[in-house]
């Protein structure tokens, strides 16, 4: 027996928009006879010359980011000094029941 339920994911006043209708980097409509070539699990593309150009791109931006990251000041690291420490004190303190 066919279960009775039905989830639709796509809200009412939206129109269906498919995931698979072009490629993610050069926009070239896909056809749905025609291989498509997927990067990371959901984005897709129109060959594998195309999706090996969006990896180069990703490890590019992967490297400015950890590269920026690597300049910017450590502003959270621990400090040596002494007065630095007595704002993380505790102290027990007696509630009235």
């Amino acid at each position: 027996m066919a279960s009775a339920f039905f989830f639709d994911a796509e809200a009412l006043s939206e129109p269906s928009v498919p995931a698979l209708d072009a490629c993610a980097l050069c926009a070239k409509p896909l056809g749905r006879d025609s291989d498509i070539f997927m990067y990371r699990g959901d984005t897709p593309f129109c060959s594998e010359e195309c999706r090996h150009e969006q990896m180069q791109l990703d490890a590019i931006h992967a490297r400015q980011a950890a590269r920026s990251a690597a300049r910017r000041p450590q502003q959270y690291s621990a400090r040596a000094d002494p007065e630095s420490s007595r704002h993380h004190e505790s102290r027990k303190v007696s509630v009235a029941t």
